[in-house]
């Protein structure tokens, strides 16, 4: 069931959103060659308890961090842990969510650590490209299909891949709500859009072929090809004449 979101609602969700964004800013300026992903999760742990707010990552569905960090081949859901360090030219998709008050944030950023290659640094700039693509047009009204069939046209246009076994989500007071919105469609299809409605668009996108392989921990996916993978996401507000990004 879609849950409209009242005026009240979204100004608490602004709230959230900011934060998860200070979030990302914070792991932006902090990520740096030979620190581990525990170590870069742990940074995010600390902010998110600190402003009196809760990592809706931590203990979902049994998830042990408060983010997904998921290195070059990795799509998203990577573990943070010990023994991943990161190295110079690999890009870094940072997940994370965070709750203030009740209500939810989520967005992604990939990070590209020290001299990345052309190729890497292209897959990450066309991936941002695709989410803004994707808000271009929309407002109350719009067909659900438009976002998907946006994200997917900019990104095979590029010669890249969309991964279509994961898509976003709508989001409020849980981190994930109806409807789910596929990176990949038709335009003019779909549900129509309203005021309201809050959701989260997130491409993810492959170097390579878009199909992908899950990991025998239970969270993590990568490309099946081994090539690299970026993630860009977004909280954003339906409004009668656009949206309203609320994590940036």
């Amino acid at each position: 069931m879609i849950t409209l979101k009242s005026e009240a609602d979204i100004a608490c969700m602004r709230e959230s959103g900011k934060l998860t964004k200070n979030v990302l800013d914070l792991l932006g300026k902090s990520i740096r060659i030979g620190m581990t992903t525990k170590e870069l999760d742990k940074i995010a742990y600390d902010y998110i308890k600190s402003v009196g707010a809760i990592p809706s990552f931590l203990n979902y569905e049994g998830y042990p961090a408060s983010t997904c960090i998921s290195i070059d081949e990795m799509v998203v859901h990577g573990i943070p842990s010990d023994d991943i360090v990161i190295r110079e030219g690999q890009i870094v998709s940072v997940d994370v969510g965070v709750i203030y008050n009740g209500w939810q944030g989520d967005a992604a950023r990939t990070f590209m650590v020290g001299k990345v290659s052309p190729e890497k640094e292209k897959l990450v700039k066309v991936t941002e490209e695709c989410f803004f693509k994707a808000i271009e047009n929309l407002r109350s009204g719009s067909p659900l299909g438009d976002i998907g069939y946006a994200v997917q046209s900019h990104a095979e246009a590029n010669g890249y891949g969309v991964v279509k076994a994961l898509v976003g989500h709508g989001i409020g007071r849980e981190m994930h709500e109806d409807p789910s919105v596929p990176n990949f469609g038709r335009k003019g299809t779909g549900i129509r859009l309203k005021s309201g409605m809050t959701i989260a668009i997130e491409p993810m996108i492959n170097m390579g072929t878009w199909q992908v392989n899950f990991l025998n921990d239970g969270w993590g996916v990568v490309t099946r090809d081994g090539k690299p993978s970026a993630h860009y996401e977004n909280t954003i507000a339906i409004t009668d004449d656009g949206v309203e990004i609320l994590t940036l």
